[in-house]
């Protein structure tokens, strides 16, 4: 679950730049703990894969504007 904020935190912040697994795993460490949350995240709809990159979808931007108010 760390893994996985850490990853959401990241994709938030560089967006709307993409966001590859190199380049979370060497921001979290690990790419095997990066491969695992990116497909948690993919699963649960927060992140959509483009090409071999990553970004937030809609729905996650949205949610995250409105936690930010």
């Amino acid at each position: 679950m760390a893994a996985q904020r850490a990853i959401y935190a990241l994709v938030m912040a560089a967006y709307p730049k993409l966001r590859t697994i190199p380049e979370l795993a060497r921001e979290i460490g690990s790419k095997r703990l990066t491969n695992r949350a990116v497909a948690v995240l993919v699963e649960d709809g927060i992140l959509e894969q483009r090409e071999t990159a990553y970004v937030a979808t809609k729905i996650a931007i949205r949610c995250h504007r409105l936690d930010s108010w």
